[in-house]
């Protein structure tokens, strides 16, 4: 049974994880609990699935590359 299929790439990945990373320090900079808002690209990068992606069937990975996470 397939869950969930890899729909976030590379880049993608790297790009999402750096700028929640951003997020998290400005939130801790600024002491504001915004900054959690963070944790969804950095959870979604490191899992390589975005559910927005999902719903609207976009796919950044190159297509011989899918895997199942």
């Amino acid at each position: 049974m397939t869950i969930m299929k890899k729909n976030v790439g590379n880049a993608d990945t790297v790009i999402r994880v750096v700028i929640g990373i951003v997020i998290l320090g400005i939130g801790f900079v600024t002491e504001s609990l915004w900054g959690l808002i963070g944790i969804i690209p950095i959870a979604s990068g490191v899992v390589s699935w975005c559910p927005i992606y999902w719903y609207f069937k976009a796919s950044t990975c190159d297509p011989g590359l899918e895997r199942e996470n």
